[in-house]
């Protein structure tokens, strides 16, 4: 004859203490609830705001320079090589580079067509950070000819302040190549003219860029400097909201451009409140196992002698064991099941209901939330059937 659990459910006391029952079972419910919805918040954080910086080809490009502050503006905000190096190594970084400024002074002015005079700034990066670099964009010493690739932001800056400031034309970005530029460098070793003209616009690097032999051949000659350090460098990442990247750069109080990072911060936000939400799950699963395991030893303890009966008349304490804990997996598979169809239904409520974008999410949850769950369950299992072996065998 095959023995089941309805065989000795007679000798157990099962009537008593249900509400401790009943509240194990809700607190259980709540806590797998909280922490799957919390897996399926924290993986759709991630995916709304991965492409929300402007990226190309994959990375994104941020500049990163010293915080200056009223107590260190004395100081030395150029990184060092070993400062550079740290940046490459960093988790997360694909490549860095520093952008090298002019160490020397410049003039433009933009002759009888555009009658203006102002000092300017040039930078040069490795070309492979640059996202337009024209055939053009070449320089030979003795070259008196200047190829520049200005920021296109300066361009929208010109046309919409400084040209009607000063009543100077505005220029279109396909015409600005025609227009030439006088460059005057000078510093302790004399002074020459040159001719400037943007021959591309950058919409990745804020600023006016040149060839690096130029701009390392211009410091060398009119600044006397060979090799001064950078005051900022490019890093190249494929998450420049990468929440370890940014704490890194906070701690060694490194200032990056807020725009392109700020969802980085909300994200650390957003993740801290998702993670706190699953903790807490965490906490009331274990308060409802140790709820359960409550009235698990007080059930044994008040069937004692009808235990110790059928100890007696022949059933072991191991099949009596799997078998009094296979009488609550029906009521783990059903909690962890409805926790997990709640979660699906509120993820796909978000989807439908809240997004204005659908595609940006998938209406299914997570591979991961479902892992989540069976694990939770075979846990419970488990802890259930260890539980009851250990009660039994200490009768």
């Amino acid at each position: 004859m095959h023995l089941s659990f309805k065989h000795i459910a007679a000798f157990l006391v099962t009537d008593k203490n249900k509400g401790s029952r009943l509240l194990s079972y809700f607190g259980l419910g709540i806590g797998v609830l909280l922490l799957l919805c919390s897996i399926q918040m924290y993986i759709n954080i991630n995916n709304l705001l991965q492409n929300k910086s402007a990226r190309s080809d994959g990375y994104d490009y941020i500049s990163v320079t010293k915080t200056i502050t009223n107590d260190n503006m004395s100081e030395d905000h150029s990184f060092t090589p070993a400062e550079l190096q740290e940046l490459k190594t960093l988790p997360g970084i694909d490549d860095a580079t520093p952008l090298i400024g002019n160490k020397f002074l410049i003039k433009a002015s933009g002759g009888d067509a555009f009658p203006f005079s102002a000092d300017m700034f040039l930078e040069s990066i490795d070309e492979k950070f640059i996202d337009t670099v024209p055939p053009t964009f070449t320089w030979k010493e003795g070259q008196d000819l200047v190829p520049m690739i200005l920021s296109s932001d300066y361009l929208e800056l010109y046309n919409s302040v400084f040209a009607p400031s000063r009543d100077l034309p505005q220029v279109s970005q396909s015409m600005i190549s025609s227009v030439m530029i006088q460059l005057e460098f000078y510093g302790p070793n004399g002074s020459q003219k040159f001719r400037g003209n943007v021959v591309a616009v950058s919409d990745r690097i804020n600023s006016v860029l040149v060839p690096t032999n130029l701009l390392a051949w211009a410091n060398q000659k009119f600044g006397n400097s060979t090799n001064a350090n950078p005051a900022r460098i490019f890093l190249k990442t494929k998450d420049a909201n990468n929440p370890q990247l940014l704490n890194f750069l906070q701690q060694k109080n490194y200032g990056v451009n807020k725009d392109k990072t700020k969802f980085g911060r909300v994200k650390q936000v957003l993740q801290a409140i998702v993670s706190g939400l699953a903790g807490f799950g965490v906490l009331v699963i274990l308060l409802a196992m140790l709820l359960f395991s409550f009235y698990l030893q007080l059930m044994i303890a008040r069937s004692k002698d009808n235990l110790q009966l059928l100890l007696t008349i022949g059933y072991s304490p191991k099949w009596l064991s799997k078998t009094v804990s296979k009488r609550w997996i029906p009521v783990y598979v059903g909690i962890v099941v409805v926790a997990l169809l709640v979660c699906a239904g509120l993820h796909w409520g978000f989807q439908h209901f809240v997004m204005n974008d659908r595609t940006a999410l998938s209406p299914f949850i997570h591979w991961s939330v479902v892992v989540t769950a069976l694990v939770l369950l075979l846990l419970s299992i488990w802890v259930n059937y260890r539980l009851v072996k250990k009660s039994l065998y200490s009768l």
